[in-house]
């Protein structure tokens, strides 16, 4: 609808995930417009319209477009209906499910997809169950590469509990893509602060391999804690990523 486009094709989202429901219709209709499936200047259906589009109630759908409204993303123009701003917010948890903290060199948010190297269920370390607060069982280790325009920008390790994700795949195309957002909508995990340690270092054998760096440059390190909306340590975190064409930009609000 408006600004030339069509109606937007809506998932159901009335069933099956651990996630508040308004946070799921806020996340999808956030994610629509941050990556430009719903464009600036497209006006969107009615909040009855969308909610039969949703399979939920109104008021769920109400809920979600104000918050959108406050942050910016939607506005509401009288005889015109709500409308997608075209802003771009600034970095921030809310958006972390899609975008990162490499920011380019001109300030503007760059959209990272991720390639997964392995996953593994291994026994804790004494530090890793004290960190976690683990109670029993293991850990699960994954290893990934962050690409921004298909160029290999930063490699990440990450550690959780293995106790709080039971059937989390151990196959590497089974892992979901946008991992922050299937910890909520699975298991009603929401990584709500990140406590970081940030250095610089110079580039090991596997950075240069994984990153196609030219020889031994610097490189970003970042060690983090990532936590939950209970304040329960939730994941460790080691990033490695070249910054030669990226700025590393982390704004918490």
């Amino acid at each position: 609808m408006g600004a030339g486009g069509s109606a937007p094709t809506l998932p159901n989202l009335a069933t099956g995930e651990a996630a508040p429901l308004y946070e799921r219709v806020k996340r999808h209709m956030s994610e629509a417009i941050l990556v430009g499936e719903w464009p600036p200047g497209m006006v969107l259906p009615s909040e009855t319209a969308l909610a039969q589009g949703f399979g939920i109630a109104v008021g769920t759908v109400r809920r979600a477009m104000s918050d959108l409204v406050a942050e910016g993303l939607l506005t509401r123009r009288r005889k015109t209906g709500t409308v997608v701003t075209g802003r771009t917010p600034h970095h921030s948890l809310r958006f972390f499910f899609q975008y990162f903290r490499l920011h380019r060199a001109d300030g503007l948010l760059v959209r990272s997809t991720s390639q997964f190297l392995s996953v593994e269920a291994l026994p804790a370390t004494q530090a890793q169950s004290e960190t976690l607060q683990i109670k029993g069982g293991g850990v699960i280790a994954i290893h990934r590469i962050r690409h921004v325009d298909d160029r290999p920008v930063m490699h990440d390790r990450l550690v959780m509990a293995q106790e709080r994700l039971p059937d989390l795949p151990l196959d590497t195309a089974q892992l979901p893509a946008l991992l922050y957002l299937h910890l909520l909508e699975r298991y009603g995990i929401r990584i709500s602060a990140v406590r970081e340690q940030i250095t610089a270092d110079l580039a090991s054998d596997e950075d240069i391999a994984l990153l196609q760096l030219d020889g031994r440059q610097a490189v970003l390190t970042i060690d983090e804690v990532a936590y939950d909306q209970a304040g329960v340590p939730t994941i460790l975190g080691w990033h490695r990523a070249t910054t030669a064409a990226h700025t590393y930009v982390n704004e918490v609000r």
